[in-house]
């Protein structure tokens, strides 16, 4: 009888099994089909801020074209670069300005050293230099970009980006990741560019490892996306379903070709830039980077706010991005093999500290002794929830947990594949690549957890008591 039994509940797990699959399957079929529907034209129509955004080989050429269209009646333009961006198009893209007959200034940034980071004296610096009644044209990657669009954001003023690195998806992003006067690492709110141009042939004279790095911020759109899903399911967050897809469809193609990425294939390169590019899109529309990342920037800003160096140098934002989108992908798969369907909603519920009772306390034990004591308390406070509160959101969790997890299984690109992508791509995955130790994310999960107001996976996982299990599982392979 025993044996009997025993089959039935196996012929019982293989249907379901073969259920969830096909689900799975029937799920990324239609995320392809997506695809097809959404290019840069229509995501920029969708976009708040960027009326134009022009990707090819040779695109450069349509900067005087650009420029006139999208700044009629400009007076004067600004070239903003650094010293390897002016010589890979700064002057170029100067001299294509001046052709049309307008007045044209430079602006070099000059960092003093091979650290260049988007600290807010630059900033200011840029504003001198923009001045009164001239349009900004930044020429470069994620840091000269970050800078002159909140310059031009603090002075009220549209400006234009000349891409030159596939290396982040903040170019089309609202607002601008900042090294703040105190040396917190904040999002400083800014409309994104007016206009962008990303010529191909520019970008491949990047180094390769700005593309690879680039490829490792957009596979954080994977755990991204599978956090969004849990946040929304649970009430947490609010679900837009045009930036899901804007970010979503692309990204199967985008990230299809990592060797070619490592090659520096001209394909590869433009379907990366173009991917990134959509995830900047989504986070205009939602004036938010909630469509585009999730625990593993906060695990990348913790190295940046801690000054981390490796080998004389900082890592690189997709550097950091990509070693700990490998571990929040694991630390997800833990969370699903989790039994949620034995969750003790009553002993998570009891065993809370609401606010006021304990929950300030854990931010400021978490913080004290950083440079930033009052972060925690300053951020976690918005998503800190009551007893009543998290009982309502841990039952309507249990409850549809299996199609939750469907939903994120769907969704997440499996650890395995996560590395052998990453390592294609020339893309560091583990923490001593970058010199960070293997447990640092377990003994920081607190810290990422409480920086961002935003409800991400380490939340749901403190919520129900599992926090530092699956920490140590996605670091180690196991539980603690």
């Amino acid at each position: 009888m025993d044996c009997y039994i025993l089959s039935i509940k196996n012929i019982i797990y293989n249907i379901r099994h073969s259920v969830l699959v096909c689900a799975i399957i029937h799920a990324k079929e239609k995320l392809l089909e997506r695809f097809a529907e959404m290019d840069i034209d229509k995501a920029v129509r969708q976009a708040t801020d960027t009326r134009l955004c022009v990707i090819g080989r040779g695109a450069v050429s349509s900067v005087p074209e650009v420029f006139g269209e999208q700044f009629p009646g400009a007076r004067r333009a600004v070239v903003v670069a650094d010293p390897r961006t002016w010589n890979a198009a700064g002057g170029t893209v100067e001299a294509l300005l001046r052709g049309t007959g307008i007045p044209v200034d430079r602006h070099i940034i000059e960092p003093g050293g091979a650290q260049f980071h988007s600290e807010y004296r630059y900033v200011e610096e840029i504003k001198a230099a923009i001045g009164k009644g001239a349009v900004p044209v930044a020429v470069g990657s994620g840091t000269v970009n970050d800078l002159v669009k909140c310059a031009a954001g603090e002075l009220g003023i549209p400006y234009m980006v000349v891409c030159t690195a596939a290396s982040v998806d903040g170019y089309s992003s609202y607002g601008a990741a900042i090294v703040s006067p105190n040396g917190v690492k904040e999002t400083y709110n800014c409309p994104a560019p007016r206009a962008i141009v990303a010529d191909v042939d520019v970008l491949l004279t990047a180094p390769r490892e700005m593309a690879a790095f680039g490829y490792a911020d957009l596979m954080a759109k994977s755990p991204a996306g599978a956090e969004w899903i849990l946040a929304s399911e649970i009430g947490a967050e609010k679900w837009d379903d045009t930036a899901w897809h804007m970010v979503q469809d692309s990204l199967p193609d985008a990230l299809g070709d990592a060797e070619g990425v490592a090659r520096h294939d001209s394909v590869a390169i433009e379907k990366l830039a173009k991917g990134l590019m959509m995830g900047g899109f989504a986070m205009q529309r939602m004036s938010s980077s909630r469509p585009a990342s999730g625990a593993e920037h906060r695990f990348s800003h913790i190295l940046d706010m801690t000054h981390h160096t490796f080998n004389g140098r900082s890592c690189s934002h997709g550097e950091q991005v990509g070693v700990f989108t490998l571990y929040t992908t694991r630390f997800i798969e833990a969370l699903l093999d989790f039994d949620m369907a034995a969750l003790d909603v009553d002993r998570c519920v009891a065993d809370w500290p609401e606010w006021d009772a304990g929950g300030r306390a854990l931010a400021v034990r978490t913080f004290a002794g950083t440079e930033f004591p009052d972060l925690g308390v300053k951020e976690a406070v918005g998503k800190w929830q009551t007893k009543d509160g998290l009982r309502a959101m841990l039952s309507l969790a249990k409850e549809h947990w299996p199609d939750i997890a469907t939903r994120i299984r769907a969704q997440l690109i499996p650890s395995v594949e996560v590395e052998r992508r990453l390592k294609a791509a020339g893309a560091p995955s583990r923490p001593a690549e970058i010199g960070v130790a293997d447990d640092f994310a377990v003994r920081h999960a607190r810290y990422a957890m409480l920086m961002r107001f935003r409800f991400n996976v380490l939340d749901f996982a403190f919520r129900i008591g599992r926090l530092d299990d699956f920490a140590a599982q996605a670091a180690f392979g196991r539980g603690l």
